[in-house]
């Protein structure tokens, strides 16, 4: 009998070791509203991530739903529950707006069931918040957020200089804040209307600031019910070369280019409503032939089918930031 009990303990003392061995690492954060930055969320089958917002939501925009899946009902305002619904690796975006305008911008990331030992830990809760505070949990680092460069972090601090209430009118107003204004000062610009749209668009002033590329813009809800408009994006697309020449290929390649920085007079829209807007990005040295630039707009739920407004690729030089 004591040979056979030491020979069963010997047998079960490998089994937490084996569990401790296929365990999934996971991480929790809390995060600050940006709508500049682009959350990055790790995810992995049979497993269900949480996202807590600061209030109620009130719209999920989810690019591939056959790749994932995100759950929102009124019982729980303030939760967005997202899980992979393939087994295979997997990438899409994610959208959420909340009552008050806000909304978070969210790239998921599934590394599939069969996943190295070696890849991001999971994201189990991300917590949003609207001040600037953070949760460290354990020793592990908060999902990645793709910051604004230091450039555009030096415009947004002059904006918000030129905004103080003291001493308003002695602070020198920034480079793209001078272009906003000239924007909204447009009395009648030319609305251009888009099929299955209820927000027409308006191109103002295309300019170049060094490397940068600067555009001004309108937005106009033409429609008896409120629209909410997501932030701009750049996209440079073209159709590549297809040496088959086969007709069932179209062979479009599209890619985003990143923004340096932008400015967005509102994103919610009421029924006659106007948002004007400003964008900056790097534009490339150069281009194929069959590639083109587009200014992105898209409504909130619709981002699947935004409106893409062709830009010159060599704008005019601007003497405004030389």
């Amino acid at each position: 009998m004591k040979h056979f009990e030491v020979f069963l303990v010997v047998m079960l003392l490998p089994l937490p070791v084996l569990a401790a061995d296929h365990a999934i690492p996971a991480r929790v954060a809390t995060l600050t509203i940006d709508p500049r930055e682009v959350t990055i969320l790790n995810l992995r089958p049979e497993f269900e991530s949480s996202i807590r917002m600061p209030e109620d939501v009130t719209s999920v925009i989810l690019g591939s739903p056959g790749a994932f899946k995100a759950e929102h009902n009124e019982g729980e305002p303030e939760y967005v529950y997202v899980k992979p619904i393939t087994k295979e690796p997997a990438q899409s975006n994610l959208l959420i707006a909340t009552k008050s305008g806000q909304h978070v911008t969210i790239e998921l990331i599934s590394a599939g069931a069969s996943a190295a030992s070696d890849t991001p830990p999971v994201d189990f809760l991300i917590e949003y918040r609207t001040t600037r505070s953070f949760l460290v949990v354990g020793d592990t680092p908060g999902p990645i957020a793709q910051k604004t460069t230091d450039k555009a972090q030096e415009r947004k601090a002059s904006s918000r200089a030129a905004e103080q209430p003291s001493g308003a009118a002695d602070a020198p107003r920034s480079a793209i804040d001078e272009v906003f204004a000239r924007q909204a000062q447009m009395n009648a610009p030319d609305w251009t209307k888009w099929d299955g749209r209820q927000i027409e668009t308006s191109i103002g002033r295309v300019q170049q600031w060094k490397n940068e590329t600067v555009v001004a813009y309108s937005i106009y809800n033409n429609a008896n019910s409120s629209v909410e408009i997501v932030p701009p994006q750049i996209q440079i697309a073209g159709r590549k070369p297809d040496k088959k020449k086969s007709k069932k290929s179209k062979g479009i390649l599209s890619d985003q280019m990143e923004i340096r920085d932008y400015k967005l007079s509102t994103t919610r829209l009421e029924p006659g409503a106007r948002a004007d807007g400003v964008v900056v990005f790097d534009r490339p040295n150069f281009k194929e032939s069959t590639e083109q630039l587009f200014l992105q707009i898209a409504q909130a739920d619709q981002v699947d089918r935004p409106i893409l407004i062709r830009l010159p690729f060599t704008p005019p030089i601007s003497s405004d930031n030389q």
